[in-house]
């Protein structure tokens, strides 16, 4: 249980990445101070050895733009990779290896294709809310931000529609260790991943002879800078197109609705002008941050706001905090869904490694939110939601809801 006041704590005892302040949503004090008063803080001992914090949004963006001087390899997360287990991934490359693989399942979400899917992601969130018990208390999480996002995938991957829930399990497996209560033990997270591994080889086999099919297994299966992965390789970008594709969407989804309860003057701004839609998507993207850092490691010294990082050292952007910096967003701790330029957020990262499927995740919220303002009046929160525990994924497990129809 965290009981502590963040500013009675030395700032050389500081530790942002302790899972209870996440489980317990009582890092946003930690990451104020840090932003006042050290901003480029280096935390000597943690539970994932030492590591320096980012918390301000320029620091941030210049780390993040400069893949010569800080490597995004082995590791995108704090957490570093088990050597028994390695999950070799292009997010976790650097160029040319990363933009090589990249390319190869870019096309999937590009803005062509986009125009394509949006009928089917329309037909879809209709379906989806127009199932929804009306009168009744629900979990939201559950029936919508997981139901939609999940179909998604699916289509993403030509994956077995009926066997979908799938998906989200590998996601949560792939995100989450002992620590959080997904699993049991690492043993079984590795057991439940080489599942996932022999489900899709059996997919990669079927596809790896017929031409002209645009989804991720295809590509995968027929890029040149793809085909000839070892199965680690491929299960690891099996599981970036997973929670890249799962976790972003899945949780803004969910925080558009507590961000719009907890402010209700601006779900009266949204009901008086629904043309806000599109920007209010990047405000709750920004609002939410749902993927809360990215690492690099240092390839040589150097010099970031008066702090010398060494080579080799681990640094951690928290896209959370910067995302909450008054130095570069105006009056950041208020939801305002007119927010000027509100896509200048970190959420989505900078630089070669920033988010692929970012169009894509903006296109299904503006959708949800045009088909939820045709249907409810109000969408109310029933009580508090059950938080994710990890300093990673910055999401839901549950939220109760209840719907007010128009």
């Amino acid at each position: 249980m965290v009981d502590h006041d963040p500013y009675d704590i030395p700032l050389d005892k500081f530790d942002i990445s302790q899972q209870a302040l996440w489980a317990q949503d009582k890092k946003m004090e930690y990451f104020r101070r840090l932003r006042d008063e050290a901003p480029v803080h280096f935390c000597a001992e943690s539970e994932f050895g030492p590591y320096w914090s980012l918390t301000r949004y320029a620091d941030i963006l210049e780390v993040d733009k400069n893949w010569k001087d800080f490597s995004s390899e082995p590791a995108i997360t704090i957490v570093d990779p088990e050597e028994d287990f390695p999950l070799p991934m292009f997010i976790a490359m650097d160029p040319p290896k990363h933009d090589e693989q990249r390319k190869t399942v870019q096309g999937a979400v590009a803005p062509i294709n986009l125009k394509t899917l949006e009928n089917t992601i329309r037909q879809r969130t209709q379906n989806v809310l127009n199932d929804l018990p009306d009168g009744e208390d629900f979990d939201w999480v559950d029936r919508v931000s997981i139901e939609l996002t999940t179909q998604m995938l699916a289509t993403l991957f030509d994956f077995p529609f009926e066997d979908r829930r799938k998906l989200t399990r590998w996601s949560d497996v792939a995100t989450g260790g002992p620590e959080t209560g997904v699993v049991e033990t690492d043993e079984q997270r590795q057991e439940e991943l080489l599942e996932c591994l022999e489900y899709f080889s059996r997919l990669w086999q079927e596809r790896a002879e017929k031409d002209g099919s645009n989804d991720f297994i295809s590509m995968l299966a027929q890029g040149e800078a793809t085909k000839d992965m070892s199965p680690e390789e491929y299960l690891g970008n099996l599981i970036l197109l997973i929670v890249g594709g799962n976790d972003t969407t899945r949780n803004s989804m969910t925080s558009g609705v507590i961000a719009l309860n907890d402010n209700p003057g601006e779900y009266a701004k949204l009901r008086n002008n629904p043309t806000l839609i599109p920007n209010m998507v990047s405000e709750i993207i920004r609002w939410q941050t749902p993927l809360a850092h990215m690492r690099r490691i240092a390839n040589r010294d150097y010099k970031l706001s008066g702090k010398t990082i060494k080579q080799g050292d681990k640094v951690i952007m928290w896209y959370l905090s910067g995302n909450r910096d008054e130095r570069s967003i105006d009056r950041p701790d208020e939801f305002l869904i007119d927010r000027k330029q509100a896509r200048q957020h970190l959420a989505f990262g900078f630089g070669p490694h920033r988010c692929m499927g970012n169009r894509l995740a903006e296109l299904q919220l503006r959708i949800l939110w045009e088909e939820i303002q045709k249907r409810f009046h109000f969408i109310e929160v029933r009580g508090a939601p059950e938080l994710v525990p990890s300093n990673f994924v910055h999401g839901f497990v549950s939220l109760p809801v209840r719907l007010h129809p128009l």
